[in-house]
C-alpha cells in the first residue's frame, strides 16, 4: 500500500467515527509518520531493535482535564506508516489494522488504558 492509500485509510477510519465521539476531537491532531523514532521507543520502555508502534497518543486525556484546562496545544495521535505496512501485507488487512489503531489511540484520548482497550478488541 502506498502512502496516499494509507492516508486515505486513516481518513476513512476518522470519518467512520460516530458523531458522539468525533465531536470531542476538535483539538486533536492526527498525523501520519513514517516510523517511531528510536528515542521515542526507548522513552516508552521499548527496544528499538525488536519493538515498534503502530500508533501513539500524546496529550492530556479528557478525564484528567479540569475546569481550568484550556489554551493547550492540540493533543496528537501519530499513526506510523512503515510498521503497519511491514506487519500486514494485504491492503484489506492494513486498512483493518489502521482502523483498529486509530480507534485504539482515540480511546486513550478518552482515558481508557491498554488493558481495557484490548478487552474491547482494539
Amino acid at each position: 500500500m502506498d502512502r496516499a492509500e494509507f492516508e486515505d485509510a486513516v481518513r476513512d477510519a476518522l470519518d467512520d467515527l460516530p458523531d458522539e465521539f468525533a465531536r470531542y476531537l476538535d483539538n486533536v491532531q492526527v498525523v501520519i509518520e513514517d516510523e517511531p523514532a528510536p528515542a521515542l521507543l526507548r522513552s516508552l520502555g521499548l527496544n528499538p531493535r525488536r519493538d515498534t508502534l503502530f500508533g501513539l497518543y500524546q496529550g492530556v486525556p479528557l478525564h484528567r482535564r479540569g475546569g481550568t484546562f484550556g489554551g493547550a496545544l492540540p493533543d496528537k495521535i501519530s499513526i506510523f506508516y512503515r510498521p503497519l505496512v511491514r506487519a500486514f501485507t494485504s491492503p484489506e488487512r492494513i486498512r483493518h489494522q489502521v482502523r483498529k489503531t486509530v480507534i485504539h489511540e482515540i480511546a486513550h484520548f478518552f482515558g481508557l488504558d491498554d488493558a481495557v482497550i484490548r478487552k474491547l478488541g482494539y
